[in-house]
């Protein structure tokens, strides 16, 4: 029997897709309450998730959706925020990536780090025509990464059934 190659890539551990970005709050980023805006706080979340998505993936990653992002803390002009990225789950073109968003205040710089907000996005890798392409499978190290991809099967399991359950009222 001739065995084929296999076309599926190989896997990756999750420390692989760790990414961690780093930006001071400014004058610029404030809402009409004095804060930093939601939106600001998004596209940095965004952001961050898709490097890990693309590092993981080995090419090009898009956002297909949001599952959640949960605002705990106001951040503040002044503040360094810290946001940490990693893959948590893998299909065969799509990935779940996890951020966590802290804020080193300025004020009190020799305090931890506050949490401020944590989300999680579904990114899809893409091929260079825009078609999705196979990602590789993330491989977990640790108790934490296991519960995280069971987490995440959780999520995408809620995704796909509110999906099929508004096609379904949709269609009468």
């Amino acid at each position: 029997m001739t065995e084929h190659p296999s076309t599926a890539p190989a896997g990756k551990p999750t420390s692989y897709s760790r990414v961690t970005l780093s930006r001071i709050m400014t004058a610029v980023d404030v809402n009409l309450y004095g804060t930093v805006h939601g939106g600001v706080l998004m596209k940095f979340i965004d952001d961050v998730a898709g490097a890990a998505a693309a590092r993981h993936s080995g090419g090009t990653a898009v956002t297909a959706a949001i599952d959640e992002i949960v605002f705990t803390e106001a951040v503040r002009v002044g503040d360094l925020l810290h946001a940490h990225a990693q893959v948590n789950w893998t299909g065969q073109t799509s990935m779940e990536v996890g951020v966590r968003v802290v804020a080193e205040r300025w004020d009190s710089a020799e305090d931890e780090p506050v949490r401020v907000a944590t989300a999680y996005l579904v990114f899809v890798g893409v091929d260079l025509g825009g078609a999705p392409r196979a990602v590789r499978p993330v491989l977990a190290e640790s108790p934490e990464d296991e519960r995280r991809f069971r987490e995440a099967e959780i999520r995408r399991a809620h995704r796909l059934a509110r999906r099929r359950a508004i096609q379904a009222h949709r269609a009468g």
